[in-house]
């Protein structure tokens, strides 16, 4: 299928372009720098159209009416000359019924798309959006999360001037798995949608949040990051971070045993770290009565040890790097592990709960060779 954006360019465009290419549509682009022939060009090859183009922050209020409400005349206008009706896919707002410059232009941009509708009988598909967040959204213009983002990965200020506001929101990748599925199966007739799920957070909520996205390099304690709107945040901070700041550095303690470093800490589902050992070295002898371990040896030869605290029982197991085979810590038990083999050992270990040097719950206990 061969996909018309207008407003591609921008940054939903943008995000759009490369999901559509992705799926194996093609697409067809125009932006502000497009001409009338062009456009025309565009359209006549168009099997869907998605029209973004749209002023939302003009530098005069004249470009409200020019794109909102003439650009959307014009390409309904082109439309309206196919033999066959095209489904329309247009990014319209909740501020509708605003009495503003943007609000009247955008509804006159909605009139001219339920005409066109009517009239070929085109499936048309009127999305009121919320705001929209995501990668490459354009910062200190109208996205506040873009802004926040931008400015909290650089420690630059970010100005609230009522932390109780609330703000809604959708994350650009919803927007667009929601358009992609319309695209698939339009039905027909005039529709207003909406999107899901949408977002509501308070703006100093917003702030704190992305703070602590930025902490984590200083923590490396992060919080809900896997789902919903932590989720959709996390990913939408790091993509405003430097290309100076992809990577950093770890705090590395080292012995003559080998090395240990903490990865990153949860809040809730404990921690990740690495160690090293040389040949022959032994790591652990301890106990705990609630804290239990994952280990992963990444490269060498290890040899887990455990020792029962009540029943005096004894159990061991060999592992290799090559095997990717994970050995468990279980509470009451001693346990240990011994680089058995010749290079050195590399293993990965998630821990349940956060290290507490109040209540490490790691009690000495070595195992007799």
């Amino acid at each position: 299928m061969q996909v018309l954006i207008t407003g591609a360019g921008g940054f939903i465009g943008r995000n759009l372009a490369l999901r559509l290419t992705e799926t194996g549509h093609g697409v067809l682009s125009a932006t502000r720098q497009t001409s009338d022939a062009e456009l025309a060009a565009m359209v006549a090859q168009a099997d869907a159209v998605v029209h973004l183009a749209g002023a939302n922050r003009p530098e005069t209020d004249a470009e409200f009416d020019t794109i909102n409400d003439q650009y959307t005349a014009r390409l309904c206008a082109l439309l309206s000359e196919r033999s066959s009706p095209v489904p329309v896919i247009a990014s319209s707002t909740i501020q509708i019924d605003r009495d503003t410059p943007y609000g009247r232009s955008k509804r006159a941009g909605e009139d001219h798309l339920h005409a066109l509708g009517t009239a070929s009988g085109a499936p048309v598909n009127i999305c009121r959006l919320v705001n929209v967040f995501g990668k490459w959204c354009r910062p200190n213009y109208n996205s506040v999360v873009a802004t926040f983002c931008h400015n909290i990965a650089r420690d630059l200020p970010i100005a609230i001037n009522d932390p109780a506001a609330e703000v809604r929101l959708v994350h650009v990748d919803d927007v667009i798995d929601a358009w992609l599925a319309w695209l698939a199966a339009p039905g027909q007739g005039i529709q207003v949608t909406s999107v899901e799920p949408e977002y509501r957070i308070t703006l100093g909520d917003l702030a704190d949040r992305l703070r602590a996205f930025r902490a984590v390099r200083d923590t490396h304690t992060v919080g809900e990051t896997g789902t919903g709107l932590g989720r959709a945040l996390y990913a939408t901070y790091v993509s405003y971070l430097p290309v100076a700041d992809f990577a950093y550095s770890l705090t590395r303690h080292g012995d003559q045993r080998g090395v240990f470093a903490e990865m990153l800490r949860t809040e809730h589902s404990g921690q990740f770290s690495f160690f090293t050992a040389g040949p022959g070295i032994t790591r652990g002898g301890h106990y705990h009565h609630a804290k239990t371990e994952k280990f992963l040896v990444l490269k060498g030869t290890a040899r887990f040890r455990f020792l029962n605290m009540d029943t005096g029982e004894t159990h061991s197991i060999d592992t290799t790097g090559d095997e990717s085979v994970v050995v468990e810590t279980v509470p009451g038990w001693s346990h240990d592990v011994t680089n058995i083999g010749e290079d050195e050992l590399i293993c990965m270990l998630w821990a349940n709960e956060l290290f507490d040097r109040d209540r490490p719950d790691t009690i000495a206990h070595p195992l007799t060779q």
